[in-house]
């Protein structure tokens, strides 16, 4: 009988910190400091502006569609920026904190004056995390939220929509439809026709992408949760670069005490930011 609690959970971005770095999956979801036995997390001024908007989104998918925009959405950015704002965001200074907050509102903006689907109807998983057993067999449980599901009367269907705050497109090679196109199909009874990224820094319009095959997604996710689990059970997390990359230096920095603490996050991880030679000595000299 499967058990929960000593299942082994993934989602996609704990596989993605696996398949760039098992050090960095280590360190960001299994490593505990043994000081405060808390775990620990890096902020950055992207992550923080990521967070406010999605913060915003999310308000909005538990609203019926008529009262959505009843509450301006730039006073909900507003609340939400304060969580994030000064070192808790990882932002070191004004300027650079004014310049992801001016990004941030744009975002908003552009969603205020081009709602799309989300002025109509959307489904909400029932569920606070959603999740399903990926595999009973193998104790492997898949979770994650989903950003938006549009709702197409038409075909009793969902339209999965995801929210997009960085400048680049997302790799073509990324697991996060197969992920939400399972999530979607184990989660909810209707069947997902269609799937969209919406680039909110750069777009008023959604980006169509190919809705994965449903079979084909669970083997390839089961692999890699399979790697993972194994990696655990073996306790085996070693950086392909064989000491510090990109994803794991950063994190690493915690480790040597080259970082900044800045407090609590509402699960209790112990957040730091870099400290600024940390951080200018990452960037390296440009000459």
């Amino acid at each position: 009988m499967p058990d929960k609690y000593t299942a082994t959970w993934v989602s996609h971005t704990s596989i993605s910190d696996f398949l760039r770095c098992p050090r960095a999956y280590f360190l960001k979801n299994v490593y505990r400091d043994p000081k405060t036995n808390h775990k620990i997390k890096l902020v950055s001024p992207a992550l923080a502006l990521g967070q406010a908007v999605h913060e915003v989104l999310e308000s909005l998918s538990v609203l019926p569609k008529h009262s959505r925009f009843s509450q301006p959405l730039l006073d909900k950015f507003e609340t939400a920026w304060q969580k994030v704002s000064g070192k808790k965001g990882g932002f070191t200074n004004p300027d650079t904190e004014h310049k992801y907050k001016t990004r941030g509102q744009e975002m908003i903006r552009r969603v205020q004056n081009n709602p799309g689907p989300i002025s109509g109807l959307a489904v909400k998983i029932q569920m606070d995390l959603p999740q399903f057993w990926l595999s009973e067999e193998d104790n492997i449980i898949l979770c994650g939220k989903i950003d938006w599901l549009e709702y197409l009367p038409e075909s009793d269907s969902v339209h999965i929509i995801d929210f997009k705050t960085g400048k680049t497109e997302e790799d073509p090679d990324s697991l996060q439809l197969p992920i939400y196109r399972l999530l979607v199909h184990h989660c909810q009874k209707r069947q997902a026709s269609r799937a969209s990224y919406w680039y909110l820094d750069s777009s008023n319009e959604l980006t169509p992408k190919e809705l994965p095959e449903l079979e084909a997604a669970h083997k390839k996710i089961l692999t890699v949760a399979r790697q993972v689990k194994l990696a655990r059970q073996l306790d085996r997390f070693k950086c392909p670069e064989g000491g510090s990359c990109a994803a794991c230096g950063p994190m690493e920095s915690i480790i040597d005490r080259q970082a900044e603490f800045v407090g609590n996050d509402e699960y209790n991880a112990d957040v730091y930011i870099m400290n600024k030679q940390e951080q200018e000595n990452r960037e390296g000299l440009i000459l």
